[in-house]
C-alpha cells in the first residue's frame, strides 16, 4: 500500500491537502511532524503522530522530526483553554534530548541521506531579530487571516482571552514549515487534526512569500469508545518513559482497553498486515473472555516502545497479580520497580532485627502489620487455608519467620484470599 492507503485502511487519516496523494506517489519525499518539548517524555497521545513517522519511512519517504525548541518557549494554543507556563532554556534542551532518545526507538535515524532526521527550531530562530521577522515573515500573512483560525477564535471567545505571543505561534509554525522547504526541500507537514490552522498556515506562507507549493496531512485525535480522553489514567498520563510509567503499568493501560477502543488501537498502534488484524479480532470474536485482541496489541506496542524483555517481566507480573504465576521474576527487578508492581497494593514495613528471633505468623500478620485486625481472625482464616505467604500456604498458626524467608533479602508477600495482596517491606 501507500502511504495514503496505509493511514485510510488503519482509520489515522482526517485531512489532506488536494495534490498531496499525487505528490508521495510520484517520488521521495521528505515530510515532518512536531513535537512540543514542555517535558522529558512523549506520552500515549503522541504515539499516533510517532505511527504516522513510521509508515512515512516505511512507504520509502524520509521523516523528519522536529523538537520546537523555539516553539516550546512559546507554547502551542491549540486545544488549551489556557497559557501555558513558559519554559527556560536549560529545561527545553534536556526535554530535547530525553525525546530524541525516545524517538530513536521507533525510527531509523542511522541512514544520514535517506534515514529520519531529528531538527530543533530553536537553530533557526536564536538568531532571528524581532524587527526581521515582523518584517519578513508577519507582513506575509493577515491578522484577519490570523483570527480566523479556530485555535484563536476560541481562546477569543473564553474569559482569559489570549496573549500576544500565543497568537504569534502559528507564524512561528509557519515559518517552520517554510524554513524546512527552504533549505531541507521539505515540502510535507503532518500533524493531528487539531494542527491543521497551524499547518495550513505554513503552506499559505510558502505560497505567498516565495509563489512555492507544500502540501498538508492530518490524523484523527484518538478517542476512547467511552468518551474518555484518551491516555489518561487515574494516576495520570501513560508516558513512554519506563521511569514515569512502568513497563507493566503501560502493559496493563494497553491490556484494559476495551473490545471496541483495543480493535481500533491494534490497527492504529501496530504494524500487523490486515490480514494479521482481520485474524486476531476474529479469533477474538470467538472467544472474547481471552482478550487475544488486547494481548496482541499491549504485547506489540509494550515491545516497540520498552523491550522484549521489559513485555516479559510485565506478563510475569500480570500472571503473579492475577492467576498463579511464580514469585521468581522480582528477583531479577529493582527495589523501585517492585514497589511499582505493587503499587495500590497495602505495604507494611518491619524493621530487620525483629526477624533475628523470628517472629510469629500471627504476630507478622495483626502485630507488626493490620492485615488481620486480630491473631484470632489470622488464625481463623490460616485453617480455613486461606493465607499464602511468598505464594506457600500457611498450613500451621506456630509457624516463625526469619531473614531467609524473605525475597530479594527484603520483602515478604502476603495474599489474603485468592485476590488480595499485601507487601511487608522489611528495611
Amino acid at each position: 500500500m501507500s502511504f495514503v492507503e496505509e493511514l485510510r485502511w488503519r482509520g489515522m487519516l482526517h485531512d489532506i491537502m488536494p495534490g498531496t496523494e499525487e505528490q508521495l506517489l510520484k517520488e521521495k519525499t521528505a515530510g515532518y511532524i512536531g513535537f512540543d518539548p514542555t517535558g522529558d517524555s512523549l506520552h500515549v497521545g503522541h504515539l499516533t503522530q510517532i505511527m504516522t513517522l513510521i509508515h512515512f519511512q516505511q512507504a520509502g519517504h524520509r521523516p523528519v522530526a522536529l523538537v520546537g525548541g523555539a516553539t516550546g518557549m512559546v507554547g502551542d494554543p491549540s486545544g488549551k483553554s489556557a497559557e501555558r507556563n513558559l519554559l527556560d532554556e536549560e529545561t527545553l534542551n534536556h526535554n530535547i534530548s530525553c525525546l530524541k532518545n525516545q524517538l530513536e526507538k521507533f525510527l531509523d535515524f542511522s541512514d544520514p541521506r535517506h534515514g529520519a532526521t531529528m531538527v530543533n527550531n530553536y537553530d533557526w530562530f536564536k538568531d532571528f531579530r524581532f524587527l526581521d521577522f515582523i518584517r519578513d515573515v508577519g507582513k506575509h500573512i493577515t491578522v484577519n487571516y490570523m483570527m480566523a483560525k479556530d485555535s484563536v477564535k476560541k481562546r477569543l471567545d473564553g474569559e482569559s482571552g489570549m496573549s500576544f505571543t500565543e497568537f504569534t505561534y502559528q507564524l512561528v509554525q509557519g515559518y517552520d514549515f517554510y524554513y524546512l522547504w527552504k533549505n531541507q526541500r521539505c515540502i510535507l507537514q503532518m500533524g493531528g487534526s487539531d494542527q491543521w490552522g497551524n499547518i495550513v498556515t505554513g503552506t499559505e506562507l510558502i505560497r505567498r512569500k516565495d509563489g512555492g507549493t507544500a502540501y498538508a496531512l492530518t490524523t484523527q485525535l484518538i478517542k476512547k469508545a467511552d468518551g474518555n480522553k484518551f491516555g489518561k489514567t487515574e494516576s495520570g498520563a501513560v508516558w513512554l518513559d519506563a521511569n514515569k510509567t512502568s513497563p507493566y503499568k503501560y502493559y496493563q493501560f494497553w491490556l484494559n482497553a476495551s473490545d471496541e477502543d483495543a480493535k481500533t488501537w491494534i490497527k492504529i498502534f501496530t504494524l500487523k498486515s490486515k490480514a494479521e488484524i482481520t485474524a486476531i479480532i476474529a479469533e477474538h470474536d470467538a472467544a472474547p473472555h481471552l482478550r487475544i485482541v488486547q494481548k496482541a496489541l499491549a504485547k506489540d506496542i509494550t515491545i516497540r516502545t520498552h523491550s522484549a524483555s521489559d513485555y516479559e517481566t510485565a506478563l510475569k507480573t500480570s500472571e503473579f497479580l492475577f492467576g498463579n504465576g511464580s514469585l521468581d521474576f522480582l528477583k531479577e527487578l529493582t527495589h523501585s520497580a517492585i514497589l511499582d508492581v505493587f503499587d495500590g497494593v497495602p505495604q507494611f514495613r518491619i524493621h530487620k532485627e525483629s526477624l533475628a528471633a523470628g517472629i510469629n505468623v500471627l504476630d507478622l500478620l495483626a502485630v507488626n502489620s493490620s492485615i488481620f485486625p486480630s491473631k484470632g481472625e489470622a488464625r481463623k482464616m490460616i485453617q480455613g487455608g486461606g493465607v499464602s505467604i511468598n505464594r506457600t500456604k500457611i498450613a500451621n498458626s506456630e509457624q516463625d519467620f526469619h531473614a531467609e524467608n524473605l525475597i530479594n533479602d527484603k520483602y515478604l508477600i502476603v495474599q489474603r484470599g485468592k485476590k488480595n495482596y499485601y507487601l511487608l517491606i522489611v528495611e
